[in-house]
């Protein structure tokens, strides 16, 4: 495979791209930086210092992956970004290294950043993620794997987005996101994300276990120490609902609440 890197690219010498890289015009890559085979990068695109990006990601024009912090506190320190497979990045998408030395941001693979997306420093995102235009990610936040975080949606820094989420559009966020929910509003649970389940081969059996879960932790009435308590105590816990129980849990920012919540409204399919 032959490399194909631009004359008016800036690449620095510490910085190492794989052959089958296509880098095009004005791109800067920063020191110790790394770019894998297959992966393109588009015209006016920076790379930042001390950024590792694997194969084949196409990252669109003038977005910015691994420039600094924006935090006060970061003095240029060594601090890393993390990106993995078959991603894309475009028009300028920004994702920021770590904010202290020997930190990380990491991104898994397969993952799909919207125009003018953010992801702060520190932040950690698993695979086949979608941040919709305009959608803020603020520092140290957790993303894990088949969220949607719909456009213009913002999570406050150290929250957690648990699997199959999704975050309708406008929805902003300072608690943990619950798994298998569609959250909206301000950190409101509105919904079971009964439409992506499906489309993820969720089938009856699991879906149904959902369900019942759902309705205590959510609709019940009842505060969320005594939901778990209830949840535990009455249903069949499945695999998926040991999940939801051992997330919410874990949260150190509390979850979001279930005000109005009807557990199938989005079942359309």
């Amino acid at each position: 495979m032959i490399t194909n890197i631009h004359p008016t690219a800036h690449i620095s010498p510490s910085a190492t791209i794989a052959d089958g890289a296509e880098i095009g015009p004005n791109v800067i890559v920063g020191d110790h930086s790394s770019i894998g085979a297959g992966t393109r990068v588009m015209a006016n695109a920076v790379i930042g210092p001390w950024t590792q990006i694997g194969e084949n990601n196409v990252i669109h024009f003038g977005a910015i992956v691994g420039h600094d912090p924006q935090d006060f506190g970061y003095k240029g320190e060594e601090s890393w970004t993390i990106v993995g497979n078959g991603n894309v990045i475009r028009e300028y998408v920004t994702i920021h290294r770590g904010n202290r030395p020997g930190t990380k941001t990491m991104i898994g693979s397969n993952n799909l950043f919207m125009a003018h997306s953010h992801v702060a420093h520190n932040c950690e995102l698993g695979s086949n993620i979608i941040l919709v235009n305009g959608a803020l990610l603020a520092g140290h936040v957790v993303v894990e794997d088949r969220v949607i975080i719909s456009g213009n949606s913002v999570v406050h820094q150290f929250c957690r987005i648990g699997t199959f989420a999704m975050m309708r559009g406008l929805s902003r966020s300072s608690r943990d996101v619950p798994p298998f929910c569609i959250m909206d509003d301000t950190h409101t649970v509105k919904a079971l994300n009964l439409v992506g389940l499906k489309r993820n081969g969720f089938d009856q059996s699991r879906i149904r276990a959902l369900k019942n879960a759902f309705k205590l932790l959510f609709l019940s009435g009842l505060n969320m120490q005594n939901a778990l308590a209830e949840v535990e105590r009455s249903l069949h816990i499945t695999d998926d609902v040991r999940y939801l129980i051992d997330f919410i849990k874990s949260a150190k920012r509390g979850v979001c609440f279930g005000r109005g919540l009807i557990v199938d409204v989005e079942d359309k399919e």
